[in-house]
């Protein structure tokens, strides 16, 4: 990778990002100074980068980001400590790219969503339970996340 690539955005997106996926899969959640974390990130880059300008895409990607998220906590499919750091994302990577960010996240989570399913059919077969058998688990996000917003920082060719 180009030295030159890693702009102040993408340094935070990995920081922030690798973080998160290392609590989620330890803890089953992620503490709010990753998602404020970025969003400080986020807002600084933004802003000396942007002017005022930058302030504002940050800002309006934190809500952009957070409400989004938001109805999918209220229907129960995900955690407050995916919501918020879908919001602080939104403030690394500006309501311009949020949308894409949200876009490859529900991509990835849904390719995870597919592994944990086939993953869990087969050790089933293998143990020789039925599926009823087994309650349902949650699988946890925070990776999905992070690899939307850094698939969003990706330069377009």
């Amino acid at each position: 990778m180009n030295v030159a690539a890693i702009t102040p955005q993408v340094a935070i997106a990995l920081l922030a990002g690798t973080a998160a996926i290392i609590d989620d899969l330890a803890r089953r959640q992620v503490s709010n100074w990753i998602p404020a974390l970025a969003f400080v990130g986020g807002l600084s880059a933004q802003g000396y980068q942007g002017g005022w300008s930058g302030v504002g895409s940050s800002l309006l990607g934190t809500v952009a980001g957070f409400v989004v998220f938001l109805v999918f906590y209220m229907l129960g499919g995900m955690g407050g400590g995916d919501v918020k750091l879908m919001a602080g994302f939104g403030a690394v990577l500006g309501w311009e790219r949020l949308p894409e960010a949200a876009l490859w996240t529900a991509g990835c989570g849904g390719l995870m969503a597919l592994g944990a399913i086939g993953f869990g059919w087969i050790r089933n077969r293998l143990q020789k339970r039925s599926d009823a058998d087994v309650p349902v688990k949650s699988i946890p996000y925070a990776p999905a996340i992070a690899l939307g917003a850094w698939l969003a920082l990706v330069p377009k060719i």
